[in-house]
């Protein structure tokens, strides 16, 4: 990224973003990869980077990959600028709602519509997160981890702070073992 990004191109490329994402951060992630990878600001090697971040760090999942992204694009200006604009459509239909939603919340269509959004938010989940696996899973035994990680998560409730810590704890010990540690 050798070309100088101004803030207000970022700006209205998080609004489109925000204004067209309906389910949260993981339905940001084909826009955001689509939007940038476009425009040459990132490379399909650093997104999973980004989103990497975005997940470890506290907060809402839209705002840190807004955060990371800008910061990456133009520093601290940069997050600033993307953070604003990915929230700021978000905003203005929160407020619309609060305002008009309670004389529509019980119109039939208005349920069917939301009804009709969710398998849309799921498969805008999905297809980012498999594309992620299949570029993060380039041997048996990761594609054993990420399956397993989601069974566990989704069929048995396994909390995935007790994966990640299991996790941790044997990649520590094939290194210590691999490495030869052991021996000295």
């Amino acid at each position: 990224m050798e070309q100088k990004v101004s803030l207000w191109q970022i700006f209205t490329v998080f609004a489109k973003i925000g204004a067209f994402t309906i389910g949260g951060g993981y339905a940001m992630i084909p826009l955001i990869q689509a939007e940038m990878s476009r425009r040459g600001w990132i490379s399909e090697d650093e997104l999973p980077d980004i989103v990497a971040l975005s997940q470890s760090a506290p907060g809402v999942m839209a705002v840190n990959i807004s955060i990371f992204a800008g910061h990456k694009l133009r520093g601290f200006k940069g997050s600033v600028a993307a953070t604003l604009g990915s929230i700021t459509p978000s905003f203005l239909i929160i407020l619309a709602i609060a305002m008009f939603f309670t004389a529509f919340k019980d119109n039939p269509w208005v349920e069917r519509a939301f009804k009709g959004i969710r398998p849309v938010v799921v498969s805008l989940i999905a297809v980012p997160m498999v594309n992620m696996a299949r570029k993060a899973c380039t041997t048996w035994w990761k594609w054993a981890l990420a399956v397993g990680s989601l069974l566990l998560v989704a069929f048995l409730n396994v909390s995935p702070i007790y994966i990640i810590l299991c996790v941790l704890v044997i990649g520590f010990a094939a290194t210590y073992y691999k490495e030869g540690l052991w021996k000295r």
